[in-house]
Formats: C-alpha cells, structure tokens, sequence
C-alpha cells in the first residue's frame, strides 16, 4: 500500500475531473441498489481487515465500528504510513465527530474533493456516506496511483487487467462488473504471475462459480488477499457492483504490481533526496535530518523488504516453472529485476549524498551559531576589559611626580602595554571572527558589524593615547633611570656569560674514556671548535666590562653619591676576570691530553689490524684441515695404510702449524694489555681459534685411531681390503647425517638390506654388542666387529638368498617393482643400484639377480 514519506513534498492536487469521474459521486437523494450494497459491505469490510489487521485489529460491522472516528484514523494511519493528530478518547458524541474530523480532514489534506460527506452521518451510522467514505479511501490510497501506459486509476488498472489477460482463450475484460462473471478473467490474472497456482487450460467457462470460488480460495492462500466477496453475489447478479470488483481486484494489481509500485516509489523519493534548498535556521535543518531518519528508520526498511521478496519471488517462479518444463516468465520492460536493481542503486546514490549534505549543512548552521556565540562571549569580554582606560591614558599624573614616582608609573605602564599587546590577538579574533559570519551569510551580521566596528575605533584610540603617555613618562626619566638600565644590561648578559665559563671549565677538566681513534677524533674535533669561540667569548667579556666602566664613569662625571655595585646581579668584575684567566689556563691542558690519548688509540688499531690479519689466515685454514680429515674418513677407495698416511701427513702439517698459534697467541696479550675489547676487522676471536685448533688436534687423533683400528682388525679376522671398502659403503649409504655415526633407525635399515629378519628381541640383542653404552649411535668400528663376527659364525648369503626368494615368490630373480613395494624406500635403492640383471632360464625384462648380489655382499662370488 502507498505511503507517504515524511519530508517528501507529495503536493497531488486533484480536481474533481481526475480523482473522481462523474458516475462516481455520491449523491445524497440516491438510493444504493440492495444487491450492491450487500456487496460493498463484504468488499469493504475486508478491505479494511486487511490492513486493521497489521494494528491487531480489525471491524465487524462497518458502519457501526467507524463511528466514533478511532479505528478510521487507524486505519489511515495504517495505509499511509503517517501519524494522524492525537484522537479525543472520550465517549461523548463531540469527542465522536471530532475524531472522524480528524480523519476526514487528513482526507481532504490529501488532495481529494469529500463529495456530500459529513462527520455527523458517519458517527450517526448512515450506511451510504460510511461506504462512501471507505470508497474514497481506497480511491486515493488503492487505486488513485495506479499508472499504466499514460492512463491512471480506473482506466489504468482496466488497461492492466486487459494486457495481463490478453493472451487467454475466452477472458475479454472491458469493464468492472460483467467481464469478471465467470470468474476466469481473475484466474488469468493469477495464471499470468504465478502460473505454478493454477492450471488455466483444466478451467471451464460453465462453471463460474467453480473458477470464482477457485481463484479467491488461492489469492487468500497463498496472495495474501482476503475473499471479499460472495460467487454467488457475482454470477447472480446481472450487474454486479463495480466498486466491489474494482476494489477486489485492485489487490491483484498491488499483489502482483509490486515492481512498478516499487519504481514508482524510488521515482518519488529521489527527487525529495536530490533537492538541496538549505535552511537559514539550525531547527529547520534538524527538522530535515529528522525527516530523513524517519524515512531511513520507518519509511525505507519496508522497501528493502519489499525489494528482497521480489526477487526470491521471482526467482522462487522461475525455479517452479523451470521444474514443470513451462517457459520462463519474462517481465514487462523496464520492470525487469535488474532495472529494479539500477533504480535501487540510484537511491541509495542520492540518499548518500543527501545524508552528507544535511549533515554539512548541519555543520555550517552550527558552526555559525558556535561563531556567533563566540563573537559575543570575545565582544563582552574585551569591552568589560576595555571599560574605562581611556580616562586612565588621559591622565597627567606624572607631572608633579618624583624620579622614583615616574619609574613606577613607567613600570606600570610597561606593564599595561604588555595587557594591550595580549589583547591585541582577541581584537583581531573578533574582526576575523565578524568577518567570517558575513562571509557565510549570518542573519545578524549589520549588528555584528556595528558592534565590530565600535570596538576596531576603540581600539585605535587606545593606541594612540597608550603611546602618547610613554612618551611623557620617557621624558621624565633622568640620570637614575640610565643608570639603572647599564645595571640591568650589566645583569642580563653577565649571567650568562658567567655560567658559559663554568660549564666550559667543567668540560675543560672532564675525564673521558675512549675505545677507537674516531671517538678520540670526536672530541677532538669538539675541542678545536671550542677554542674557536674564545675569541668571540673574549669580545662579550670586554663588552661587559664596558658596561660596568660606563656605570662608574656616569656616577663620576654626575657626582651621584650612590654605589657602583648591582642590584640586578651578584656577579662581580673580579669573579668574572678571575674565572676568564682559569679557562685559558685549562685550554692547552687539554689539548696535551687529548693528543695523548689520540697516540693510544692510533698503537690500539695497529694492534687490532696486526690480530685480524693472522685470525683471518688461521681460522679458514683450521676449518679447510677438519674438511680434509672429514673427507679422509669417509672414502672407500685405497688400502687403510694409505689412508693412514695420509693422515699421518696432515697430522705433521698441524703441529708444524703451532707456531702461528703460538704468535697470535701474543698478540692477543698486547690487545688485553691494552685494554682492547672489540676487533671491528675479524670476525675471529682467541677463543674462537683456540676451541678450533683443540677440535683439529683431537679429530686427526681420534681419526688415525680409528684408521689404525680398522687395520688391525682387518688383519685379525682375516678381513680383505674390498670386504673393507664394502662395509664402508654400506656404513655410508646408511649413514644419514653423515657424520660417522648411525642411530638405531639407520642401523636396522642397514641390516634388513643384508637380508636379516628381525624381530625386536632380536635386534636388541644385536645392539647390546654394537651399542654397549647405550649411546644410541653405532660407529663404524662397531659396525665392522659385527659384521666380521657375523661372517665368521654364520651362513649370512644363504640367509640373504632365502629372504630375497621369499620376497620374489619363489622365482629365481626379483623386480625393481617388487623391491620398492616390500622394502623401505632407502633400503630398496640400495639394492636396485647394486643388482645385477639376471640372464637364467625363465628371464623378463628387469629381472634382477638376487643371488649374485647376496653372493658378491658376502666375499662368496667375484661380481
């Protein structure tokens, strides 16, 4: 139903000829026919229900529950969205008419022309003004905005139910009474929005009541629209009455008109946020900003409802009618979701910019209001301020004053220039301030210039006579008053000039600790500045003494019986000359330190170079020996006395390599000795050398030890040198972390490779004899004594042999496939690599001998 937006200006004037053509008027001598009045009362009724409704409301007899004007204002405030003036609750029939006054009067401020009807027939109870009021309203808030094609109320929802039916074997709509007999004109309108309600091509044109009674019991449904009348009342009767169907049926247009009604309501509403006439006034504004929080708060949500159940409206037939393989609907142009969708999106623009207008506005209102209130707050102030100093500068008291008077009055008067000075920034404030209110348009800114003006004249005449009297009082001044300003000037610079010769006598005698020549050079640097500013120290000192010789002159050229000694400084000339000659004592003191310290710094560096140059030499060489010994360890080529001497070699390099360990060792010395603590050229520390150079020694040890091992065990379990080189490769490949050592992971690797089948137990037992400690870890010396024990004590390749024919399924030969799927990935690698292929009876592509390989792990074939 249509609302009315607050602060939109909906100014619809309607003259007779277009709100309500002649035929409709009522006439207070005519009689209603019975039929149509029984008609109009069940129409009506429910119309009205169905807004009372939303209030929790609703009316039983519809001339007897209008009369005392209380549910009629409801229901137009229900249908418009607005708030009527306050209802009389009495029960007295005043109060009665009173409130249908109300009412009616809200009617007519709505542009329609009230045709013989009276509040006193209505709280009377008259059947045909009741029900020609009810008409009028839904006239004006049912039909009135009904627009279609140009044409608007009846003719345009006429012209709507025509083009809506157009398509439909046997509905031909050409008025409001006979067109609708047979009931199928009102299921067409159905069929042709929600065409997933009924079944148009199972109707038959015989059956009016059947069609009628169908398609009222489906609007009531699932429309939301009331049964407003009887089939019965329609099909008998030759006429049925037309307001009955007009209104019955307007409800379809608003029940499926909901896009253009929608439209309608953005095209109104975006010309009322585009409108941009400020308000001179601050409550006006607010006034336009309250507006607007209604329609944002009251009047839009309904919409943005409205918009959403639109769309799953149609989204929910288009899903129904593409399940029941029915084509899909197509709205009118420029109806279409998306033009919805464009149209919102224009509002939303305007309405943004209309908010931040308003509020600008606010903000320009409220800042003149704030610029006025301040104006007058600085106006009163300075006024009251200026209040009677004008007769105070016109004073002549100063001339039968004495030389002690007139210094006082100067003194005050000082003091009084220093007031006129400080206000000098409200006056300007006030003009700046005056200014800016008549550059925004205030409403009272004559009297704001009047007032502005007066107070810029004052001023100016407080200038000019504050200046006259310091001339006076300057003229008065004599011989005291110069003196007493040497004094003064004595005092202002002799204060600080003394206070510059302490601090440079305390900086002068500061101890200072330094730790590299660009410190040292800092202060030197520092010190060379210092010295340059003597000069310009000595002219201020000769200056201040000038001071004091002009003071002792006057007095003794004048004959002043007054003392030469300051009342504005304790500072004397003596303290001043005796000070000076102590800075010049102190300056080439220091200068012999600062030198001193810079020789220190300069032996320092030599020392930290002489250090770097060896840490730097020392340090790469101590790591590349730990990579030669790691590489050593690791190989598997070459007899173990080679290895052996090999080390034995680099063994005799490292200790002829003490000596330069033993010289940066003494260079150290010097740099603690002389208090070094950081070496920006190395990275290198002693320590650092020394923990690397006992790391080298005990590696090349440890590393010949264990070569010296592996020969004797070799030689005592009878051992050879490619069984060796075997078990190297095995210890290696499994060897992870490379590091010489293997965990328990790697060693059980390492094992089921050879073929073992272990169970826990097992190999526990197995690293109680390879791990005795408990370490975790498995050298390779270990590695080796097992696995000489194992060879000697058992048949290990006919071991090995059996699991691999176990794992190929009795064939003679394995697959690289069958190994990746049985073995650990590691474990499998290690015997594809070492595999050769197998070239017996039975032989595939890939076959790889197992047999050979276990015999070749074991020292029992030549492969």
């Amino acid at each position: 139903m249509n609302q009315i937006e607050p602060g939109v200006q909906y100014n619809y004037v309607y003259d007779e000829d277009e709100y309500m053509i002649q035929e409709e008027e009522w006439d207070r001598d005519l009689l209603l026919d019975p039929a149509w009045e029984k008609q109009q009362r069940k129409t009506f009724t429910a119309w009205c229900n169905s807004h009372l409704r939303k209030a929790g409301t609703q009316i039983e007899n519809i001339e007897e529950d209008f009369r005392n004007g209380l549910k009629l204002m409801l229901l137009l405030e229900v249908i418009s969205g607005e708030r009527l003036p306050k209802p009389d609750r009495g029960k007295m029939r005043f109060h009665k008419i009173a409130n249908v006054n109300k009412a009616l009067d809200y009617i007519a401020s709505k542009g329609v022309k009230l045709v013989s009807i009276g509040a006193e027939e209505i709280v009377d109870g008259n059947v045909k003004m009741t029900l020609g009021m009810i008409w009028t309203i839904i006239l004006r808030f049912a039909i009135q905005d009904i627009s279609v094609e140009e044409t608007s109320a009846k003719e345009g929802l006429l012209l709507w139910c025509q083009r809506k039916t157009a398509p439909y074997r046997n509905v031909n709509i050409q008025n409001f009474h006979t067109s609708w007999k047979d009931g199928l004109g009102l299921c067409a309108l159905i069929h042709r929005h929600r065409p997933d309600l009924i079944d148009y091509s199972k109707l038959n044109k015989d059956d009016p009541i059947g069609n009628i009674n169908l398609a009222m019991e489906i609007a009531e449904k699932h429309l939301d629209i009331p049964k407003m009348l009887d089939a019965e009342d329609i099909v008998n009767t030759p006429k049925p009455d037309e307001r009955a169907i007009m209104t019955y049926v307007s409800c379809f247009y608003h029940a499926f008109a909901g896009a253009e009604q929608l439209l309608e309501w953005i095209r109104r509403t975006i010309p009322w946020l585009e409108n941009r006439t400020p308000e001179k006034t601050m409550q006006a504004m607010q006034k336009k900003l309250e507006d607007f929080r209604d329609y944002r708060r009251k009047h839009k949500p309904p919409k943005v409802q409205e918009k959403c159940q639109l769309e799953i409206n149609f989204n929910t037939l288009q899903t129904k009618l593409r399940i029941s393989n029915r084509p899909a609907f197509m709205p009118s142009e420029g109806k279409m979701v998306s033009d919805i969708a464009g149209a919102w999106q224009r509002l939303e623009q305007a309405e943004k910019g209309y908010e931040e207008w308003l509020l600008n506005e606010i903000r320009r209102l409220e800042r003149l209001e704030h610029l006025a209130e301040k104006f007058r707050q600085k106006a009163s102030t300075h006024e009251t301020w200026a209040y009677g100093k004008e007769q105070i500068l016109l004073q002549k008291d100063y001339e039968s004053a004495s030389l002690t008077e007139v210094r006082a009055l100067l003194r005050k008067h000082e003091a009084f220039e220093s007031d006129l000075a400080a206000h000098q920034d409200r006056v300007e404030q006030i003009a700046a301030i005056a200014q800016e209110l008549n550059e925004l348009d205030y409403h009272d800114a004559v009297n704001v210039n009047d007032r502005c003006q007066k107070i810029c004249d004052q001023w100016d005449r407080l200038g000019t006579l504050t200046q006259k009297r310091r001339e006076a009082l300057e003229r008065m001044e004599k011989l005291l008053e110069t003196i007493d300003q040497l004094h003064l000037e004595f005092a202002k610079r002799a204060a600080p000039f003394n206070n510059w010769m302490e601090g440079a006598m305390e900086d002068l005698q500061d101890m200072f600790i330094v730790h590299s020549i660009e410190e040292i050079q800092s202060l030197i640097t520092a010190h060379e500045q210092f010295k340059a500013t003597l000069p310009e120290a000595d002219g201020e000192r000769q200056s201040i003494m000038a001071i004091q010789n002009e003071v002792e002159k006057v007095i003794q050229s004048y004959n002043i019986r007054i003392s030469s000694s300051n009342p504005y400084s304790t500072v004397t000339m003596d303290e001043l000359r005796t000070k000076w000659d102590k800075v010049k004592q102190l300056v080439p003191i220091r200068d012999q330190s600062l030198q001193e310290e810079l020789a220190r710094q300069h032996a320092n560096e030599r020392l930290r170079r002489q250090f770097a140059a060896q840490a730097n030499a020392i340090g790469p060489w101590i790591q590349n020996k730990m990579e030669e010994i790691a590489r050593s360890s690791i190989q598997i080529t070459g007899a173990l006395e080679d290895q052996m001497n090999q080390l034995k070699q680099y063994e005799h390099n490292i200790i002829n390599y003490k000596n330069n360990i033993d010289k940066l060792e003494g260079d150290h010395q010097l740099i603690q000795e002389a208090l070094v603590f950081d070496n920006k050229h190395t990275n290198y520390t002693m320590e650092h050398i020394r923990v690397g150079w006992e790391l080298l020694l005990t590696t090349i040890a440890r590393t010949i030890n264990e070569v010296e091992t592996q020969i004797l065990t070799r030689d005592a379990k009878g051992i050879t040198q490619e069984q060796m080189n075997e078990f190297r490769a095995s210890f290696n490949h499994f060897d992870r972390r490379k590091n010489g050592l293997m965990d328990h992971e790697d060693f059980r690797a390492c094992l089921i490779s050879m073929g073992y089948d272990l169970g826990e137990a097992e190999f526990a037992r197995i690293m109680t004899l390879v791990d005795p400690n408990g370490q975790g870890t498995v050298t390779f010396q270990s590695f080796i004594d097992f696995m000489t024990r194992e060879t000697a004590d058992t048949d290990t390749a006919e071991q090995v042999i059996a699991s691999f024919r176990i794992l190929a399924s009795d064939k003679p030969y394995i697959l690289a496939e069958e190994l990746r799927r049985e073995l650990p990935p590691d474990q499998a690698q290690y015997c594809i690599k070492r595999m050769p292929a197998y070239s017996g009876p039975g032989s595939v592509p890939g076959a790889l001998d197992y047999a050979a390989f276990s015999s070749a792990l074991y020292g029992e074939s030549d492969l």
